[in-house]
């Protein structure tokens, strides 16, 4: 089993990456303002649902690639430190979208395309994939037993943080949203923020080494 202080540090990690703007988050924001709570509840059951297959593909390949090749504990180290590197200038880069300007179209889809929808953003979306390749090997080693079992458990923690952040996102959109175009200032400091832990993030990954 991976030891209590390295879990509680991949909660925070995650806690810190499911709040960076991504399709999952704009896509629940959105359908939470236009279509009301229960459309965005459906929605994220569809995320959920797609998180969930990616940790399955992931976990047995992850398996697989660890076992097999110990230079690419090396590899992923390097692609997870620059994918963090890429979302702390995504949230800070000149002209960049703010999480909470949706489409107010006003149309209303069917609970099956809510679901759908949802479910298609997060498996077709490279960058959930890229992130359990890339940060899940941080926290895994042989030691602590099976490498499917902790990728597993890793999974796990990451959908129930996600889907306990993006459930109070669903609930508290229409309030969020209006307070941060009332308040631009916040909407700067939210971004400094997350460039913030997400460069310190990448920092310790790249001075990790493997066990």
């Amino acid at each position: 089993m991976i030891p209590f202080h390295d879990l509680l540090f991949f909660v925070v990690a995650a806690l810190i990456l499911v709040i960076s703007p991504g399709p999952n988050m704009i896509y629940l924001i959105s359908k939470s303002i236009t279509q009301g709570k229960k459309s965005g509840m459906i929605s994220l059951a569809g995320v959920v649902c797609g998180f969930l297959f990616h940790i399955v593909m992931v976990s047995f390949g992850l398996t697989a690639v660890l076992l097999a090749v110990p230079l690419a504990y090396t590899v992923l180290k390097t692609l997870g430190t620059v994918y963090l590197l890429y979302l702390a200038y995504q949230a800070v880069k000149p002209n960049s979208r703010n999480i909470f300007e949706v489409d107010q179209s006003g149309s209303f889809d069917s609970p099956r395309k809510l679901f759908t929808v949802g479910f298609l953003t997060n498996v077709l979306n490279p960058k959930v994939a890229v992130f359990y390749l890339s940060f899940f090997p941080q926290f895994i080693k042989p030691e602590y037993g099976s490498v499917l079992t902790q990728s597993l458990e890793l999974g796990v923690i990451q959908v129930f943080v996600s889907f306990s952040v993006n459930f109070i996102i669903v609930l508290t959109a229409a309030k969020v949203a209006k307070f941060f175009a009332g308040n631009p200032f916040w909407i700067k400091v939210q971004k400094w923020f997350m460039a913030s832990v997400l460069t310190f993030l990448a920092v310790k990954m790249a001075l990790s080494k493997a066990k």
